[in-house]
């Protein structure tokens, strides 16, 4: 009688695993093959496209250094330097501006996933906080950023 138990237990694990590899095959072959991510510059978010003034709109920029005063100027100074997160100036040279954009308003995951905020975050060791800008919000910094690397601001 044990025999015959360990016998049916056998024959059930061989048939289950058999299955179960057929149908685990089936799955990988329908789904689609995982496609690297192509770092564009443009970091990870719902900003993919960025249009500039010319010249920078005189009330985005005002607004950008209202929001800069109020939640940016802890950590970042409008210097090249380093204080928390890195200084400002020059910034616009380095970075696209939906790169800019996306940090602002996605900071979790342009943390995660983009390589060049990965890289920021080893150098600064402190995690960028989510401050809950707007696109708007975030356009508004952009326009002051590109103001203060001497972009032409109009009336």
């Amino acid at each position: 009688m044990k025999k015959l138990a360990f016998l049916i237990f056998l024959a059930t694990l061989v048939f289950t695993c058999g299955n179960d590899a057929k149908d685990s095959s089936k799955d990988s072959a329908s789904k689609p093959a995982a496609t690297k991510k192509i770092d564009d510059g443009k970091g990870v978010g719902s900003v993919r496209t960025v249009k500039l003034n010319i010249p920078l709109d005189a009330k985005m920029v005002a607004s950008g250094k209202a929001i800069y005063e109020m939640k940016c100027s802890a950590c970042h100074k409008l210097t090249d330097k380093r204080v928390v997160g890195p200084g400002w100036k020059g910034l616009t040279e380095l970075r696209k501006p939906e790169w800019i954009m996306n940090m602002v308003m996605n900071v979790e995951e342009m943390l995660e996933e983009d390589p060049t905020a990965k890289n920021l975050l080893k150098q600064c060791l402190v995690r960028m906080p989510n401050q809950k800008l707007t696109e708007q919000n975030s356009r508004d910094v952009l326009e002051f950023m590109f103001s203060l690397d001497g972009q032409e601001v109009g009336k």
